[in-house]
Formats: structure tokens, C-alpha cells, sequence
């Protein structure tokens, strides 16, 4: 079987980590088609991942539901979806949840707190050690399927599946107590659940209530390490894409309200927030349209920083920063519409916007965002800085190819002579006679 890197990123021939390259295949048609992924087990083995997350997390990259058939091992996505598309998923998966954020080694483990609902990982090759820095819907799924635990040997739950195997262990200690021929055994589990549960009995009457108020929920959050708030898991994570761009479109919204936008801390718990939703690329669409009216110039330079939290080397924001900026000039047409190139050029220069990004947005008129009309508008008026964008780029091309026919040699063996100093010799005047001397008549000769 053909065989990959694990980090595909990587192209080095002798780099060890290897991994089966994803094996499809798909059965049924209409609306019960499948995408049976062959290879599953040897490939999750290869990533020390049970194979059950990937496939999840190719069920909520691709909006389509899962299906896993332990015995047969038989790991099934909805839908007909090709290898190579699996693959490059897997690509995905393998950065957020395999490779060490420090070293990009493999040899990582995922360590569950089911009671804090935590995620933590840990480096075998460069000993690190911290909370999982990702935000995915997969996250919900680890945690209530933690990887130490085979699903496969469980019960219908978790807890029966460990209460049978301590029913086991204490039958192998000879702690089985036998009643009329019938063979009772009750673990240390079930006795503590059934302490527990004449405690709840016995406080019935007591209630307990957490103040779940807005400033309740502000100052524990203020309480909270950075490094904790990443590790917060909540059910939004479980809403449509729409839902969580709202839950962040208010609390940017408020924010703006209460003029708290030129604080660097609120930019902080602006840009956790839009990762915690996972919504990070598709943030600074909800920014443009929140910061941005017909005063564009003044509040692009106001609120640079914050911009630069979402678009610094994130080409993907800064394809959705172009698309809010479509919006915002179609809104405001009349003043806008003529200021398309300065717009542009303002972006650039405070390096919000890259040079590629621009190129290729200006290749393509989309109906996207705008109406086609308006975005061919858009595109004309944008047209002098972008000719002028790769006159800049071509003349960069040329110098450096200059420079490349250019050589130089080096010889640290060059001989080096000693500076004299040559008085100058006087100069004789000639005299009229050697002027005479020196013409020679050539009949004489």
C-alpha cells in the first residue's frame, strides 16, 4: 500500500513518520450513497488517533453524518466524497489535533477531563506539554470519547463499560459473594453511586443556583487565564456557522457601542472569541461591516490593529476583508465608489492587505457578495492600483533577474603588491633643433 508523510508539509524522502494513504470507496446511490473509508484503522494507527476522530472530523468538515462499524471496522461518511479530497481533509485534522504545536513532531498524545471538559496535549519528542489550542465541533465529540477508552468494548455507555470491567477484576479476586446459586457482584463504582445517590435523597431540599447574570459571567471570565479561557468548551461549537457569526456579530457590536474598541485587551478577547466560534477567517467580514461607513480612510487607520490581529499572514481573511470591503463600497456607492483605488492602496500600505491577495481578487469579478454589476464597477475603479500593483511586481522580476546574470568571484589567494611612491620625472622642453632632427626626409633614406 502507498504510503505518505504524515506531515505532507514535509518533503523529505528519509522523514520517518510515514502513514497509508487513504483508501475509498463508494456503495450505495440516490440518497443512501456512502463513502466507506477502507484504510481507516491503519491510518488512524499510523497517527496514534482512534479512528473514529477523523472520521468525525471529516463528517463536520463536509456537513455530512458518520457512521462507525466497529466490528467490521467499517468507518462510513455520507455522501460520495473521493480519496483525495479524504486526504487532503486528513491534512487538516493531522495540524490540529497530531502534530506538536512547538517541534510539528507527531508524537503526540490527547490527555481528557471528562469533569473539566479539557483538552490537553502532550510531546513525547520535545517534552511539551499544554491545553489544546483548537476549536472545532470535534472537540465536543473527544471529549465525551476520550482516547483512552475503546469504544468498542464499552456497553450502551460509558459507565457500564467500566462497571464491567470492574465486575471482572473483582471476579478474578475472588470477591463474588454467591446467594441461592445466583452470582451477585457489585463494584466499587456502583456502591459510591449508590452512596451518592442517598446523599442527593437526603438534600432534596437544597437548591443550588449559579448567577449566570452578564456581569456574573464578565467577571469570571476576567478571572480566567488566557490559556483557560482556550480551553473553555461550550455548546456553541454545536450551532450552524450562521449562529456562531451572529453570537460574534453581537459581541463585537456591543463592544463598538461602548467605545471599547481602542483597548488591546478588548482586541484580545475579540480575536479569542472569534476563535473559540471558529470562525477566525470569517471574522473580519463581520468587522467590516461593523467598523467601517463612508468614513472608511479614517476608521481603516483608527482600527489597524485590531485588522491586523485577523489578517496578519491569513490569506483566507484577507480574501473576506476584501469581500466586506465589496459590501461596504456598494453601500456607500455614491462616496465610495470613486475612492475604490485609494481604498485599496490604504489597505496595502498598512500591510492589512497583501499584494497576492489583491492580484487575485482583481483576476476574478464575483457576484459573491455584491451584484456582478457592481463588483465589475468596483473592479474598473480598482484598476490603476492594480496595474500599478504588477508594473511594481514586474520590475522587481527584472531586478532580480539582473542580479542573477551578475557574477562575482571570490579569490582569497589575490596577490596583493605594496603601494610605492614615483616621484614624476622632470619634462625636457624640446628645443626647435630636435624638432628638425625629428623630421626625416625620406629621399635620404
Amino acid at each position: 500500500m502507498a504510503t505518505v508523510n504524515v506531515n505532507r508539509g514535509v518533503t523529505d524522502l528519509f522523514y520517518r513518520y510515514k502513514m497509508p494513504r487513504i483508501s475509498a470507496k463508494v456503495e450505495g446511490k440516490g440518497n443512501g450513497i456512502k463513502t466507506v473509508i477502507v484504510n481507516m484503522v491503519e491510518v488512524a494507527k499510523a497517527l496514534g488517533r482512534p479512528a473514529t476522530y477523523p472520521t468525525k472530523y471529516f463528517g463536520c468538515e463536509l456537513g455530512a453524518q458518520t457512521q462507525f462499524d466497529y466490528k467490521h471496522e467499517r468507518f462510513i461518511v455520507n455522501g460520495s466524497h473521493d480519496a483525495e479530497k479524504l486526504q487532503d481533509l486528513l491534512d487538516g485534522f493531522i495540524r490540529k489535533y497530531v502534530l506538536c504545536p512547538k517541534c510539528d513532531n507527531p508524537e503526540t498524545d490527547l490527555k481528557v477531563s471528562t469533569k473539566k471538559d479539557t483538552i490537553s496535549q502532550s510531546c513525547k519528542a520535545c517534552g511539551f506539554h499544554g491545553p489544546l489550542e483548537v476549536h472545532h465541533k470535534v472537540n465536543t465529540f473527544i471529549i465525551k470519547n476520550p482516547p483512552n477508552i475503546n469504544p468498542a468494548m464499552q456497553g450502551s455507555s460509558l459507565t457500564e463499560g467500566k462497571r464491567s470491567k470492574r465486575s471482572k477484576k473483582a471476579g478474578e479476586n475472588g470477591d463474588n459473594s454467591t446467594v441461592d446459586g445466583d452470582t451477585s457482584v457489585m463494584s466499587n463504582a456502583d456502591e459510591s453511586l449508590g452512596q451518592n445517590a442517598s446523599v442527593v435523597e437526603e438534600d432534596d431540599d437544597t437548591t443550588w443556583t449559579t448567577d449566570v447574570s452578564e456581569e456574573a459571567v464578565r467577571a469570571r471570565m476576567h478571572d480566567l487565564t488566557d490559556g483557560a479561557k482556550q480551553m473553555t468548551i461550550s455548546d456553541d461549537l454545536e450551532k450552524s456557522e450562521k449562529e456562531r457569526i451572529d453570537l460574534f456579530y453581537e459581541f463585537v457590536k456591543k463592544r463598538r457601542d461602548t467605545n471599547q474598541l481602542d483597548n488591546v485587551q478588548v482586541h484580545k478577547e475579540i480575536h479569542v472569541e472569534a476563535d473559540r466560534l471558529d470562525i477566525t477567517h470569517k471574522a473580519t467580514l463581520v468587522l467590516a461591516e461593523l467598523l467601517f461607513t463612508p468614513n472608511i480612510i479614517q476608521e481603516a487607520r483608527k482600527h489597524r490593529n485590531l485588522l491586523l490581529r485577523f489578517t496578519h499572514e491569513n490569506q483566507k481573511a484577507q480574501r473576506y476583508l476584501m469581500g466586506g470591503l465589496e459590501q461596504t463600497i456598494s453601500l456607500n456607492s455614491d462616496k465610495l465608489l470613486d475612492k475604490v483605488a485609494g481604498i485599496l492602496k490604504l489597505f496595502y500600505d498598512a500591510d492589512i492587505l497583501e499584494e497576492k491577495t489583491i492580484l487575485e481578487w482583481s483576476e476574478k469579478v464575483s457576484k459573491k457578495y455584491v451584484s456582478k454589476e457592481m463588483s465589475e464597477k468596483i473592479h474598473e475603479k480598482a484598476n490603476p492600483f492594480v496595474q500599478w500593483l504588477r508594473e511594481a511586481e514586474e520590475e522587481d522580476d527584472s531586478d532580480e533577474e539582473d542580479d542573477s546574470d551578475l557574477e562575482i568571484e571570490y579569490n582569497d589567494r589575490a596577490h596583493v603588491e605594496q603601494l610605492s611612491v614615483v616621484k614624476p620625472s622632470p619634462i625636457a622642453k624640446k628645443s626647435a633643433n630636435d624638432d628638425e632632427a625629428d623630421d626625416i626626409d625620406i629621399d635620404d633614406i
